[in-house]
């Protein structure tokens, strides 16, 4: 089973996948938008300032968003557990990620 920092390792790493689609097509984001209003009308108080935080990093354009998407600290750790940014990869897309994640970081 895996432990928290190489779970927390392996969402740093799919945000960086996520980065390259979201930069060859910026307009991702806008389906990002509304899987965050989606969200924020059923989330849970608790998580309803990460997703206003998820929402200010949006409107601020694809740097700013991406650029805490994909940074490793422990702030954006805490925000990628909430991250509308991953619903931008297709079931296939998330698949092959995890296979290959799953084969270069198999523990013994």
């Amino acid at each position: 089973m895996a432990t928290h920092p190489e779970l927390d390792q392996r969402s740093l790493a799919l945000h960086r996948l996520i980065e390259q689609k979201i930069r060859q097509d910026p307009a991702l984001l806008m389906r990002a938008r509304q899987t965050l209003a989606r969200w924020r009308a059923s989330a849970s108080p608790r998580s309803q300032a990460y997703l206003e935080e998820w929402q200010q990093l949006i409107d601020a354009g694809v740097g700013p968003c991406l650029a805490v998407a994909t940074e490793d600290s422990e702030h954006a750790t805490a925000l990628r557990q909430s991250s509308p940014l991953s619903c931008l990869l297709s079931p296939q897309e998330r698949f092959a990620f995890l296979r290959q994640w799953q084969q270069t970081h198999a523990t013994a």
